[in-house]
C-alpha cells in the first residue's frame, strides 16, 4: 500500500486508491484507501496497529505534499473489526478536517457522503460501473420510466435522470436514507421527474406494479440484511416479479455483493423464476477493484425482457 500511494496521481472524483481485499496484495488484504475529497479514507477489516498507521501517515504526508504544495492533508481511519476480533466499528479523524456537509464528484455528477459515522458512506464506490452504464442507457432510452429498487441514497436514480429519463421511482425502507437522496436530486439541479417511497419492496409489489410497467428496473440490494433482505432467501422473489414490472424490451440491472455466492447464483435464478428473460452479461467492475477471485467481486448483471 506504502508503494501505491508514493507512486498515486493526485485523485479528483471520488475513488479506490488502494484495494487490498482483493488479495492481490498479500499481508494487506484487510486495508483499503479511499479518496472521498478533500480527504483520505483508511479502512481496516480487523484492528491496525500503532506502526502500520504512522506507516501509512507518513506516506500520505510525503505525497500530499508533492501532489499539492501548502494544501493540508485530511485524512480518516475507520475499524471494522470481525471475525476473530469481534467489536464495534470506530472511525477517527487522524489529520486535517472534514467539510459538514461533504460533498464529492463521480463522472461529473454531485453526491453528499458522510465519512466519520458508520460504515455505509453514502456513495460506494465499486459501483461506478453500474451508474455509468444506467447513466449510458438512459441516454440511448430517452424519456424511459425507472424503478429504482433498494434505492439507498438514489445514485443510480441521479445517473438515470442526469442521462435523460423521464421518471425514477426510489423505492427503499429507510427514510433518512432517501432524504439523502433527495439532496443528491437537488445537488444536480434534478429534482423533477424523482419520486421517493419509504416501503418495503416486499410489501409494495401492487404499487409498483400498477405504477409500471418500467422501461429499466434497477435492484441493488443489500446481501444480508436480517429483517430486510438475504439474498439466499429473498433474490428468488425478486427476481420472479421482474417479468410483471418490465416493459416488452425493458432492461433489468441485478446487483448482488456477496463473495460467498457466485454469477452462477444469478444466472439460475433467471433460469428457474424468469426463464423468458435473457442475461445479456455482467458488467465489469471499476479497475481499482481488480480480484484475485473474480466470482467473489461484486457481480452486476444485465437482463433484458423479450421484445
Amino acid at each position: 500500500m506504502l508503494q501505491v500511494v508514493a507512486a498515486m496521481p493526485r485523485p479528483v472524483e471520488a475513488c479506490r486508491v488502494f484495494h487490498g481485499r482483493g488479495g492481490l496484495h498479500p499481508g494487506l488484504e484487510a486495508f483499503t484507501l479511499d479518496w472521498f475529497a478533500p480527504l483520505f479514507l483508511l479502512t481496516s477489516f480487523g484492528p491496525a496497529t500503532a506502526e502500520e498507521l504512522a506507516a501509512v501517515h507518513q506516506a500520505l504526508t510525503t505525497r500530499w505534499a508533492e501532489l499539492a504544495p501548502g494544501e493540508p492533508l485530511n485524512w480518516a481511519y475507520q475499524c471494522r473489526p470481525g471475525g476473530s476480533a469481534p467489536g464495534r466499528t470506530e472511525t477517527r479523524l487522524m489529520a486535517g478536517s472534514v467539510p459538514e456537509p461533504q460533498v464529492v464528484e463521480e463522472q461529473g455528477l454531485r453526491y453528499q457522503v458522510q465519512l466519520l459515522r458508520g460504515q455505509n458512506h453514502g456513495l460506494f464506490l465499486d459501483m461506478a460501473e453500474g451508474r455509468r452504464w444506467v447513466r449510458a442507457w438512459a441516454q440511448a432510452h430517452p424519456g424511459g420510466k425507472v424503478l429504482n429498487l433498494f434505492a439507498y441514497t438514489c445514485a443510480f436514480s441521479v445517473a438515470a435522470l442526469a442521462g435523460g429519463a423521464a421518471q425514477v421511482v426510489n423505492v427503499d425502507m429507510s427514510s433518512g436514507a432517501l432524504a439523502t437522496g433527495q439532496r443528491n436530486h437537488a445537488l444536480n439541479g434534478l429534482g423533477a421527474g424523482a419520486s421517493f417511497l419509504a416501503h418495503d419492496v416486499f410489501s409494495s409489489w401492487g404499487k409498483l406494479t400498477r405504477g409500471g410497467p418500467y422501461a429499466l428496473v434497477v435492484a441493488d440490494p443489500p446481501s444480508y440484511q436480517k429483517g430486510s433482505f438475504v439474498a439466499t432467501k429473498d433474490y428468488a422473489r425478486l427476481v420472479r416479479r421482474l417479468p410483471a414490472l418490465l416493459a416488452p424490451g425493458g432492461h433489468a440491472l441485478l446487483c448482488l455483493n456477496a463473495p460467498e455466492l457466485g454469477p452462477g447464483f444469478l444466472q439460475e435464478l433467471l433460469q428457474t423464476e424468469a426463464p423468458d428473460l435473457v442475461l445479456e452479461g455482467r458488467l465489469p467492475n471499476p479497475p481499482a477493484f481488480a480480484d484475485i477471485a473474480p466470482e467473489r467481486a461484486l457481480k452486476v448483471m444485465v437482463v433484458r425482457a423479450p421484445a
